[in-house]
């Protein structure tokens, strides 16, 4: 029998929900499900990838006498477009889904978005639930309500805050991911632990051998723990007007290089990664942090690599932060470590610094691609 899951507890200004961390939650799923939607009689409609479904479509259905609507989408990001919900929509109406249907997003971070946009703006607003099958979605990307597409010009600049029910992030999914898979969405809860969590960092660090073997109990702790930060920062500030804007670490030049390669040559937490490099060298630079807390960051951060390489040229990674969301009014917000455990928001980054940082990635990414 599997022991009782984790609950962390989201509550923001507009809702609180429950976010279930443990192993054997998609075989049950059905129960969890009747206890959420106070409505026998809601149809179930579940977004999801051909590839996730042939993986542990048998898994999710069993527990259902009547089955859910199964609608799917293409594995990629290139499929996170405003197109794509769309014909989701579309399907949905066809199969007279109505205000009281639930969504159920079960696969990563891309279907996790998508769903939650289109719970978003089906009726002008359904529920939905999330069932995220990466890491990087456990940890990050399925809980705290940011919903969206992306558009040719940046990532996520179509959007809506929805927040789901509840999300079961069920341990043994990541038993089928890829290694590089897992160790992406590593990155985000290294992120997570340089910005506000110490203890977190800490652990990835001494137990790296456990965590990258995917042992259960190490990633509970580190899906729990990551899940706990965000979940405290979110009740914080919900929409990101300040301390929430501290999760983006590595992700201004980690955008930034996933536009510039077309989304084909990294992971996101890879990208993320590279970004986390660049904001650590900025902060050394600046003096925010000790040269010993920026070698120890680095060497965690590439520890649960390797990181790939990819191609891209500075002053077009430089030109492409410009399309952050966080810039506002013309002002480039920046992510920078403060100490291990602590970060900051700074507004006065140059682009010579921006520059500087990008050339040393590059230059690194394209060493390492010899």
């Amino acid at each position: 029998m599997p022991n009782p899951p984790q609950i962390v507890t989201v509550t923001a200004a507009s809702a609180t929900y429950d976010i279930h961390i443990g192993t054997g939650l998609l075989a049950n799923l059905s129960g969890h499900i009747a206890a959420l939607s106070n409505n026998p009689a809601a149809r179930l409609f579940v977004v999801t990838s051909p590839e996730i479904w042939a993986l542990h479509g048998d898994t999710f259905t069993a527990s259902f006498t009547t089955k859910p609507t199964i609608l799917q989408v293409p594995a990629g990001e290139q499929h996170k477009r405003l197109a794509t919900v769309e014909r989701l929509a579309e399907e949905m109406a066809q199969a007279r889904a109505d205000r009281d249907s639930i969504l159920i997003a079960f696969g990563g971070g891309v279907i996790g978005d998508m769903t939650g946009f289109l719970a978003a703006i089906y009726m002008r607003g359904i529920r939905y639930i999330g069932i995220p099958t990466t890491l990087l979605a456990q940890v990050d990307s399925s809980l705290g309500g940011k919903t969206g597409t992306n558009l040719a010009a940046g990532k996520n600049l179509i959007g809506s805050f929805h927040h789901p029910l509840a999300v079961f992030a069920d341990i043994d999914l990541l038993a089928t991911l890829p290694p590089a898979e897992l160790r992406a969405g590593l990155q985000e809860s290294i992120k997570a632990g340089i910005i506000r969590d110490r203890a977190l960092f800490d652990f990835l660090d001494t137990h790296s051998d456990a965590v990258l073997a995917g042992d259960t109990e190490a990633l509970t702790q580190v899906v729990t723990a990551s899940v706990r930060m965000k979940a405290n920062v979110v009740a914080a500030d919900e929409r990101e007007s300040g301390e929430r804007m501290l999760l983006n670490l590595g992700h201004t030049l980690g955008h930034a290089i996933e536009s510039a390669t077309n989304y084909t040559q990294l992971l996101h937490g890879e990208a993320v990664a590279w970004g986390m490099i660049a904001a650590i060298e900025i902060a050394l630079n600046r003096g925010t942090i000790t040269s010993e807390e920026a070698d120890r960051m680095t060497h965690v951060i590439c520890r649960y690599g390797p990181l790939r390489p990819f191609k891209a040229d500075a002053a077009t990674l430089v030109a492409n932060t410009a399309k952050d969301k966080k810039s506002r009014s013309g002002t480039r917000s920046f992510i920078l470590p403060v100490g291990i455990g602590d970060a900051t928001i700074v507004r006065d980054i140059t682009d010579d610094e921006l520059l500087a940082a990008a050339q040393g990635i590059v230059l690194t990414a394209a060493g390492a691609a010899e």
